[in-house]
């Protein structure tokens, strides 16, 4: 196969495969048919789905290439400025794709074709500003346009993955859009679609991007150009992206099979949801993921060592790129074709009307640690801090070090407690109840922190993590990168870290946060996030034995652990003491009929705040208390050890200065 060619035959796979499957599958489900009311044009009705394709490939473009050349290749090579012009070009192309998808979109939604007057003009403008999936629309073009002004204008690592979080952003503002099941499941489905497309996104858009970097007859050459790195050979870069693919692939597998359990309709739904055509649309977008499963292994286990030797290697290249294409618009037809389930109408309960779902039983039955409430971005990232640590501690083995046996099973533990807290019984009562609320505040903020930090997962990952000694950036070198930065070091500040652990808990229940958390699903994403951070923070801060600033002595640590404990204790007592409801037309009215009312359940997270929050905090003082007293015994014996090699010298010194001292006062005297 010809060098230039590989590219042009690449993107052609691509897109020819993609378009077809996207105009197959709407024949197939009769999504874009001319409907019986309201016709917005053949235009509109086909524009749409391969206006989503189009937008995918763009995602594609810009978040694949920005992941494979900040992890994979030094920051001055050739390659490294090649895939950054096509992340560039493809969130350009992003932007404008969304744009064009949003009039399309409006134009459905009025039955009306596309026009250029200005009665169409600022009704566009109002779907935008004024509807749920508009503005889900409005913050998508806009990251994508900040994302791709980022990359046009500057090579800046660190800048660059803001870009990456940028576009993340994008995608999961947009992921709330289309057909995700009924109005019980939507943040479960919202959160599985995410993950399938930005990880889809990662996979595909690396794809493309190695052919790009990895040129043949490019690779391995010095560049021309003074003080341009090098670019890794072809092996090392298909081996770098190798990694990037199999995360991929682990995400989007176990996200789409969340994402059609929703669709169909659960394991009742099955076999009537996958004998319709959306059925079947799924059945041959997860065979073309087994397929592309099939080709991830055979790239780790047999092309990539055949490299340089490359025609057999590019040759599963572009087969791979087409199988995408496949996948990817599959799709988009599905996201333009209703699902078997239709989404269910809330109901007339109090319950129902505010969050789309009916009261779950009485909790005082046990149903906190009941049942599972899923929530698939936590426990993707659960389950992968738990693999990529056992995998850390098992590397360490096989090469004959030790790793402390607690460290594992406090880190685990932590892990265990988060995943109650996010995906266990608990998640059904956390914005219907103040105290669970609270209960799962506590627990993110200081139970789970206390069990995680004991792991030393940054130490346990620069020992197992290789370093990379070719000026690219790995896992280990990013770690690095953010411990040191000045960011990093503010963050972590054991008087910042302190601050910001105790304001929290008065800005975020105070102000309107506490409404956003309670009443959004990013909101409670984000709730999440802040107080498990904060609470790591602190921790690490005062126990911890990860890389950090220097903490202050053990004395202001403690004194540190008893003003948090003091302010804690006043923060439970007001909330127990309050006589008026945070949030009365949303806790208030929620319809429980448990016997207790709802100020009554808010003076019990009052209780919660006080008791369950203190525990893990005296735990930390006894840490504390327990790590200055070995400091005090590793120090004596450290002085020891000296006395014995110098014959005592200091004291001797010491001895010998207050003799000295003695004789002037009696010189002086006399």
């Amino acid at each position: 196969m010809p060098a230039r060619a590989i590219a042009p035959l690449a993107a052609a796979s691509l897109a020819v495969a993609g378009v077809a499957a996207v105009l197959i599958g709407l024949a197939v489900t009769g999504a874009a048919d001319t409907p019986l009311l309201l016709d917005p044009g053949a235009f509109v009705r086909y524009g749409i789905p391969v206006t989503a394709f189009a937008t995918n490939l763009a995602a594609a473009a810009t978040v694949g290439p920005l992941v494979l050349a900040l992890f994979a290749l030094p920051l001055e090579s050739a390659g490294f400025e090649r895939l950054l012009r096509l992340a560039g070009v493809g969130a350009a192309v992003w932007t404008l794709a969304q744009l064009f998808g949003a009039l399309l979109a409006y134009a459905e939604a009025i039955g009306s074709p596309l026009r250029l007057d200005q009665t169409f003009g600022a009704g566009f403008w109002q779907y935008l500003t004024d509807t749920e999936a508009g503005q889900g629309r409005l913050w998508g073009i806009g990251l994508a346009a900040l994302a791709t002004v980022i990359v046009a204008f500057t090579s800046n690592a660190w800048l660059l993955a803001g870009a990456v979080v940028l576009s993340a952003g994008a995608l999961f503002a947009t992921s709330q859009l289309g057909h995700q099941g009924g109005t019980a499941d939507h943040d479960v489905a919202w959160g599985g679609l995410f993950l399938h497309v930005a990880f889809a996104a990662a996979w595909l858009g690396g794809l493309g991007g190695l052919v790009l970097a990895a040129r043949p007859g490019s690779l391995g050459e010095r560049s021309r150009s003074k003080g341009v790195s090098q670019d890794p050979d072809a092996r090392t870069l298909a081996s770098r992206y190798s990694s990037i693919a199999l995360v991929g692939f682990l995400v989007v597998a176990g996200s789409g099979i969340v994402s059609a359990y929703v669709r169909i309709g659960g394991w009742d739904g099955l076999v009537p949801g996958l004998a319709t055509e959306y059925g079947a649309l799924l059945i041959v977008k997860a065979v073309a993921l087994l397929a592309l499963g099939a080709v991830g292994a055979l790239h780790r286990m047999w092309a990539i060592r055949r490299l340089p030797k490359r025609s057999a290697f590019w040759g599963i290249v572009v087969g791979e790129l087409a199988l995408m294409g496949v996948a990817s618009g599959m799709g988009a037809a599905l996201a333009s074709s209703a699902p078997p389930v239709d989404p269910e109408l809330a109901g007339s309960t109090p319950s129902e009307l505010l969050t789309g779902a009916p009261l779950p039983p009485d909790p005082i039955h046990g149903e906190y640690f009941r049942g599972v409430s899923l929530d698939p971005l936590w426990l993707a990232l659960i389950l992968a801090l738990g693999a990529f640590y056992l995998a850390g501690v098992i590397r360490l083995a096989r090469r004959g070090d030790r790793w402390p046996v607690l460290r594992t099973v406090s880190w685990l533990a932590g892990l265990v407690v988060l995943l109650w807290a996010t995906n266990g019984g608990i998640g059904a009562y956390v914005d219907r109840l103040f105290s669970a609320h609270m209960l799962v505040h506590m627990v993110l903020g200081m139970l789970a922190p206390v069990l995680l930090v004991p792991g030393a997962p940054i130490r346990l990952a620069l020992r197992a993590i290789a370093p990379r000694k070719d000026g690219s950036r790995g896992a280990r070198e990013w770690i690095l990168a953010a411990v040191h930065s000045w960011y990093g070091r503010l963050l972590a500040n054991p008087y910042v870290a302190a601050a910001l652990f105790v304001l929290s808990l008065w800005v975020f229940y105070y102000t309107p946060l506490f409404r956003w958390a309670s009443t959004t699903h990013i909101g409670h994403e984000w709730m999440v996030v802040h107080f498990l951070a904060t609470g790591y923070l602190f921790v690490q801060a005062l126990v911890g034995v990860d890389p950090g600033p220097v903490r202050p002595p053990y004395p202001v640590r403690l004194i540190i652990l008893l003003a948090t404990m003091a302010v804690h204790a006043f923060f439970g007592l007001a909330i127990m003491s309050s006589t008026g409801l945070l949030l009365a037309d949303w806790f208030g009215a929620m319809g429980w009929d448990t016997g207790s009312t709802a100020l009554e359940d808010q003076q019990r997270a009052g209780g919660i705040a006080w008791s369950v929050g203190e525990i893990p905090t005296l735990a930390l003082a006894i840490a504390v208390a327990v790590q200055w007293s070995r400091s005090d015994t590793r120090e004596q014996r450290r002085l020891d050890r000296k006395a014995d090699r110098d014959g005592d010298a200091d004291l001797e010194a010491y001895n010998a200065m207050l003799a000295r001292a003695a004789r002037r006062d009696d010189d002086e005297r006399s």
